[in-house]
Formats: C-alpha cells, structure tokens, sequence
C-alpha cells in the first residue's frame, strides 16, 4: 500500500492531514481483507480470521515475522539520516521493504480495531494540536487515559524489531495486552463512577 501523501506529518498542511485521516478511514476495511488473503494464502494460517480476538493478534504477530523483510540502505539515504539527526550515531544498513511497511500499516490497522472491538470506549483520533507531539497528524487510539496508542507506528517498531532478531514473535501478543490492560482500566474506572 502506498499512501497519497509524503508521511512527513509536520510538514503536510491542515487539507492534507484531514485528507490523510479520511484515506485513513476509507483505506482500512479494504485493506483488512488484503490482509485477510495475505495471511491466509500462507498454508501455516489458512484459518485465521479477523475476529478481533485476542489469539488473532497473536497468530498475526506469528504470521508477519516471517513476512518481515529488509533492503540495504542507499549512502544518500544514510546521509539524510545522519543529517537531520541532532547528533551523531550510527545508521543500521538495512530498512525495512515497502511490502514489510506496507503490511506493517494493515496490521496495525486491524490492532486497532481489534482493541477497540473489546473496548468500545477506545476512540481513533488525529492530534492536531502540537507539532513536537511524536504522533502528530498520525492515526491514533485513545481511551487509555493519557496515553494515547500508534497501532501503526507499534507493528512498524514490531517489525524492525523482528528485522534486527532482537524480537520474538510472541511479543505483538504482549503489547497487545498491554494497551488491552490499560483500556481495561479506563473501562474499569469509568463503570465504578
């Protein structure tokens, strides 16, 4: 999946940001039956369904660690990089592929929906307000109290961590139970008020 948009969230003007969130939106229940087939045309996955539970999160986290893959990094690429950074540090030589982004991005939309399928207090939403916030103009869940959820951002980090070795696949199950405990809470509160 390729968005219509740079994904410099900073820079896009206010049009583009309530563009990227109605893409967003519309892109996603077609995107959840790509992913469907994608999984299920491997023989290992067959029967996965999106059900929203929480043995699909973890069945899908067994799944895309075997689809993560990477491409070496190009030397002006690394120059970028290195770049724009604040200080000096050294740049891995591998990036994740533009399938292993682009599944990365339908994973984490279905994560999304599948916590909020359990929890229907969890709202998505796009903060607008501070460009320094690290989520600004993205897709993002709240109803965790403070904390507000990057589905996205999380199975692209889940991903880069499979790339690296320095992840195992059980672990999109435990971030899923984290957020899902902490939604659990809010829930929990909310009712004894």
């Amino acid at each position: 999946m390729q968005p219509p948009f740079t994904l410099k969230f900073r820079d896009m003007s206010a049009d583009d940001l309530r563009d990227y969130r109605r893409w967003f939106f519309e892109s996603m229940p077609p995107r959840l039956v790509e992913l469907q087939g994608a999984v299920n045309s491997d023989p290992n996955f067959r029967t996965w369904k999106p059900d929203h539970s929480r043995a699909s999160i973890e069945a899908l986290g067994q799944w895309l660690s075997h689809q993560v893959e990477t491409r070496a990094r190009t030397a002006e690429e690394i120059d970028r990089i290195k770049g724009s950074a604040a200080f000096d540090f050294s740049v891995p030589a591998e990036e994740l592929t533009n399938r292993t982004f682009s599944l990365a991005m339908d994973a984490g939309m279905y994560f999304g929906e599948a916590l909020r399928s359990q929890y229907p207090h969890l709202k998505w939403d796009q903060p607008l307000k501070n460009k320094k916030f690290a989520d600004f103009g993205q897709v993002v869940l709240v109803g965790f109290g403070r904390a507000s959820l990057n589905p996205v951002r999380i199975l692209v980090t889940y991903c880069y961590g499979i790339a690296s070795g320095k992840q195992i696949p059980k672990r999109l199950d435990e971030v899923y139970g984290y957020w899902s405990s902490l939604a659990h809470a809010v829930e929990g509160a909310a009712k004894a008020t």
